[in-house]
């Protein structure tokens, strides 16, 4: 059977903060289909690894459109396929008044629509049959309202702060999709209670390449034992509460190298607690974003991975981190926290430990224990690697797709 020509749109293509979006696409173009990508925004940090240059100059950014060419755009479809444009203008309005005329999401809805207007040109243009977007919020919102003008299918894949932090029109959203997929069962209840149908609603893990990930570089040894961080500097990662519970280990006398690899608006901050905290140069350092292609090398040196996610105070929070999925296929034991879908992942002494988000206390018990304890640290490493495998696959996760679209696209 010939697959469908796809077209893909997620927040930014590609994304250092979102590997799984051009993996997933790569993997859906070696199971035979065409993949149109499109990017709300370009992407804000420079992509430096080869293999996506090709992605990079192939994806088309609506944002950097000019406000008079996107207006005209507008005018120039209503009159080629006015039935289309007044009908989709009509949802638009029907949702505005849902999430209220005057709010600032109604003005946003209103900026999108005409966004929308030029991917569903684009969508014509590149004869594109179905569109898949990544995050339930700003680009959901950008394909609903395309799929609707070019008369084709749309489907989502919704994850995290697109939920937590800025839902809207959910119900809605998952009522019009082909399929509305998400990461964890922990977000489909949380769907279930935001008042959408369920039946239409399928769980899709994120995956990695286990090809990728092979195994720790770094042998068991009597030297100092290397704990490592991967994440943007933001509130929901955690990485101040690492820091509080370093400065716990270094009470106790343990000795470590902590490495925090990422960037972010934090890191002034995380900087200067580090200095607060009396944690040395030789203790603590930041190097500051990673390419992802680099990450394999700087997970199989460590001894620990730690990701202490949190809820941040707007109420955004982690669905389930790819890179705890990494680490876990290089062998490296993994600590995080009992916090929305991450204990699917990490099973607490089975996959890996958890503590309480927050809990420094716990945080440093549980580093200490990994660093200490080598008979369940390789337990739960053989038993981590067997869970990725089998359910975290991005191959594996990429076909279930592929069946999806099939299902709901092809025999449509």
């Amino acid at each position: 059977m010939k697959k469908n020509k796809l077209a893909y749109l997620a927040p930014e293509i590609p994304a250092l903060s979102a590997t799984f979006v051009y993996n997933e696409i790569f993997q859906l173009e070696q199971l035979g289909y065409s993949v149109v990508p499109f990017s709300v925004h370009r992407p804000g940090v420079p992509v430096s690894d080869k293999k996506l240059t090709d992605l990079e100059a192939s994806v088309f950014n609506l944002y950097a459109q000019k406000k008079h060419v996107v207006l005209k755009e507008n005018v120039l479809f209503l009159l080629k396929h006015p039935l289309r444009y007044l009908i989709t203008l009509k949802m638009l309005l029907s949702d505005m008044f849902k999430v209220g005329i005057l709010s600032r999401t109604a003005s946003g809805l209103a900026f999108r629509f005409f966004y929308s207007v030029v991917l569903a040109r684009q969508l014509l243009g590149h004869g594109v049959q179905h569109i898949h977007v990544h995050f339930a919020h700003v680009p959901a919102d950008i394909a609903m309202y395309a799929a609707s003008l070019s008369d084709i299918s749309f489907s989502v894949t919704a994850h995290a702060n697109d939920l937590f932090e800025r839902a809207w029109l959910l119900a809605e959203k998952v009522k019009r999709a082909k399929f509305f997929a998400t990461i964890s069962e922990f977000n489909r209840e949380f769907l279930r209670q935001q008042g959408c149908n369920t039946d239409q609603i399928v769980v899709v893990r994120c995956g990695v390449d286990a090809e990728q990930f092979l195994g720790r570089k770094k042998a068991d040894s009597p030297g100092i034992p290397k704990i490592g961080f991967i994440g943007r500097l933001v509130e929901k990662k955690g990485a101040d509460d690492l820091l509080l519970a370093a400065s716990e280990l270094k009470k106790q006398g343990v000795r470590f190298q902590l490495v925090i690899a990422g960037s972010g608006p934090l890191q002034g901050q995380l900087t200067e607690l580090t200095r607060e905290l009396g944690l040395s140069d030789d203790c603590v350092s930041f190097t500051g974003a990673i390419a992802h292609s680099d990450i394999p090398d700087f997970l199989s040196e460590l001894d620990v991975f730690v990701l202490p996610c949190k809820k941040g105070t707007a109420g955004d929070m982690d669905g389930i981190p790819v890179v705890l999925m990494e680490a876990m296929l290089t062998g490296v034991s993994v600590i995080s926290t009992h916090l929305s879908g991450i204990p699917e992942l990490v099973i607490d002494r089975e996959t890996g430990l958890l503590v309480e988000p927050g809990n420094k206390i716990q945080l440093a018990n549980a580093i200490r224990t990994l660093i200490e304890d080598k008979t369940l640290s390789k337990q739960l490493n053989l038993n981590a690697i067997s869970k990725v495998k089998k359910e975290f696959n991005l191959k594996d996760n990429a076909g279930q797709l592929s069946r999806l679209f099939e299902k709901y696209v092809v025999s449509a």
